[in-house]
């Protein structure tokens, strides 16, 4: 995977790791905390988008050798099995009657395992971390779901899980930039 390849997946990361923030910081939030949760969730993925056009430029003037593609048969395959399991799942546990609140548990669950199916067909055993927690908060979510601290489900599974994401994605790009103008 080449430098922009790995950009782009951060911005990726960072994007829905904003939108895991976005919509799932409310109640039983206190607003004040609820909104700079939000806000610090849209810099930092303003902050990647940045990154990413940083390195963008600087791949500009660059001629590398063949690249392997990230969008490979194995990574289609892991996407579409996700796919699958995001919409097939959340139907079951409409079908349960389980509260909505398990939803974004499930979401993170999901979106963990598909990180650590990744790490081997990419070969970037980086991924599997975020992919570890994210399955972690999601379960702890599906669990806490069918409890009296459901409301806290947004939270554990959806707030946590954006800030996994955010966060790795900012610390890797910013890793990245600054080692190649290094």
């Amino acid at each position: 995977m080449n430098d922009m390849q790995r950009m782009t997946g951060l911005l990726i990361g960072a994007v829905f790791g904003a939108v895991f923030v976005v919509v799932n910081a409310q109640s039983p939030l206190n607003s004040v905390a609820a909104i700079l949760l939000k806000v610090a969730a849209c810099l930092g993925a303003v902050g990647v988008l940045a990154m990413w056009f940083v390195s963008a430029r600087g791949e500009r003037g660059s001629a590398e050798g063949a690249q392997r593609n990230m969008f490979s048969r194995g990574y289609l395959f892991v996407v579409a099995a996700e796919v699958i399991l995001l919409f097939g799942g959340l139907r079951v546990l409409a079908i349960w009657g389980r509260p909505v609140e398990g939803n974004v548990a499930w979401v993170a669950l999901v979106v963990g395992v598909h990180f650590i199916a990744l790490a081997p067909i990419w070969k970037d055993w980086s991924i599997a971390v975020p992919g570890v927690v994210l399955t972690v908060l999601g379960a702890v979510g599906l669990v806490l779901a069918s409890t009296a601290a459901v409301a806290w489900v947004p939270l554990v599974s959806g707030v946590l899980s954006g800030v996994v994401l955010l966060t790795g994605s900012v610390a890797l790009g910013w890793r990245a930039v600054t080692a190649r103008t290094a």
